[in-house]
């Protein structure tokens, strides 16, 4: 549990980013796929994932970080 409201804003703000980071990459995907003319919706789905695991690697990095008080 957070102990104080600024650690709660940066929660909050690492789940505001993996949304909109994630929207972005589908919506990207979406018009790359429409743009390639590609059979199957393989960019929908690379895309999203690729952010997904970067994202990941960036929260755990952020979160293991430790305190210098």
């Amino acid at each position: 549990m957070p102990q104080n409201s600024s650690e709660l804003m940066r929660y909050a703000g690492l789940a505001t980013q993996l949304f909109v980071s994630l929207g972005l990459a589908v919506w990207a995907g979406y018009k790359a796929d429409g743009w390639l003319k590609l059979p199957l919706p393989l960019l929908v789905w690379i895309l999203p994932f690729a952010v997904l695991c970067v994202l990941i690697f960036k929260l755990i990095k952020e979160t293991s970080k430790k305190k210098d008080r």
